[in-house]
């Protein structure tokens, strides 16, 4: 197929043509940095989450919640800000009272003691939080078959 297409009195006329190709390469590279940079892009730091049988899947953090994220170094983020345990209790009612309505999404290693982030929910409802949601993994069902089968 040409480029060119003869016009009436033998004139030839350009005919626009777009090679998409070279837009679809970009837009595929793009996609691909983006699904490898996207989780580094998460509020605080990396934790592992512990794993459990059967997460609600329901539930979803939105915009009127408060993520408090203990690492398996035991530093504390509340929100992307990092935050001692001394200052906790303290900047948890500061947040609370600037919105009474929003809820707590502790992020916690599955590294760090149970004792210590129950100690932590304990201070969050000494806060006034409403409500305290631990975030957790989807543990990978076991295909291996029980002992004495």
């Amino acid at each position: 197929m040409s480029l060119f297409r003869p016009k009436r009195g033998g004139q030839s006329a350009v005919r626009p043509d777009m090679n998409v190709t070279p837009l679809v390469d970009v837009v595929l590279v793009l996609l691909i940095i983006f699904m490898v940079i996207a989780p580094e892009l998460e509020h605080g730091t990396r934790v592992e989450l512990p794993n459990v049988n059967n997460p609600d899947t329901n539930s979803r953090p939105d915009e009127k919640q408060v993520t408090l994220t203990v690492a398996a170094d035991g530093s504390m983020f509340l929100e992307d800000e990092p935050v001692s345990r001394a200052a906790l209790a303290g900047r948890l009612k500061t947040v609370h009272e600037g919105d009474r309505s929003k809820r707590l999404w502790l992020k916690g290693d599955a590294g760090r003691p149970y004792g210590e982030l129950r100690g932590i929910f304990r201070e969050v409802q000494k806060a006034g939080f409403p409500g305290v949601k631990l975030m957790v993994g989807a543990r990978e069902p076991d295909t291996a078959e029980p002992e004495g089968q």
